[in-house]
């Protein structure tokens, strides 16, 4: 029997090896989730976190103090949304008798105007004098209890000293007397300059219901164009205008200037 050479042996030997390596390696998956995401693969998709919707700043329900009247109570309610007054209502107004009428005629333009105006700057309603008055006074202290509470909300959000937009300020000056009664101004301050100014008292009763509700809209504008008490008097309410200027001076003063 003729013998097999040892160098032929070697040779089957390696390539049979050879095969066999090659059979493995065409049984082995040609990628796994690991490498796959390695090479740039899209992993699998997380599983989607619920959403929340944050409420937005300066939205909220606030209710200004009642206003006294010669015919009874006037408060006023504000619905406010990202710093817009979206609903007003009254809480309180005068009933009994006539007074029923006239709340029931003059309450919803006052409700109308104060959404409108987004200010207690806004008109008397013809036949309604003494509940506009008290509409306007507690409707700016509504607005003034929602400007309090977004200012202290900003002011627990850690905003940097100095940073970010001016915050307001609102400052009432001392009463100053005149002939026919006290007057008190009320303004807000932001980034040094008057934003809003409102006479929380003014003379009433008589004639001068009439001359406050024609004088104290002017004098209002007044100072906040003129950023200051230099304003002109209101021809035919003189005593008012220079009590006005007086306590708006006086809220300058404690507000810095």
């Amino acid at each position: 029997m003729r013998k097999s050479h040892p160098i032929r042996r070697f040779v089957l030997a390696g390539a049979a090896t050879v095969s066999g390596i090659v059979l493995l390696l065409s049984l082995k998956p040609a990628t796994d989730p690991a490498s796959a995401q390695a090479a740039g693969g899209a992993a699998p998709p997380a599983a989607a976190s619920p959403q929340g919707g944050a409420q937005a700043a300066g939205s909220g329900t606030v209710t200004g103090d009642a206003a006294r009247t010669q015919y009874g109570a006037v408060q006023v309610r504000l619905t406010v949304s990202n710093g817009k007054i979206t609903k007003a209502e009254a809480v309180q107004a005068p009933k009994g008798g006539q007074s029923d009428q006239v709340t029931a005629n003059a309450v919803p333009k006052l409700n109308q105007a104060a959404v409108a105006a987004q200010s207690a700057d806004i008109d008397a309603v013809s036949g309604a004098t003494y509940t506009s008055t008290g509409y306007k006074q507690s409707l700016q202290s509504a607005i003034d209890k929602a400007n309090a509470a977004a200012g202290a909300s900003q002011g627990s959000g850690g905003q940097n000293p100095g940073g970010g937009a001016a915050q307001a300020r609102t400052v009432t000056g001392a009463v100053a007397q005149t002939q026919y009664g006290p007057v008190q101004v009320r303004v807000t301050v932001s980034g040094g300059k008057i934003t809003k100014a409102e006479a929380v008292k003014a003379p009433s009763g008589g004639q001068s219901t009439n001359i406050t509700a024609t004088a104290v809209p002017k004098l209002n504008q007044a100072a906040v164009a003129a950023g200051s008490a230099e304003i002109d008097a209101v021809s035919g309410a003189t005593y008012t205008s220079a009590g006005y200027k007086e306590s708006l001076q006086s809220a300058l003063d404690q507000a810095g200037g």
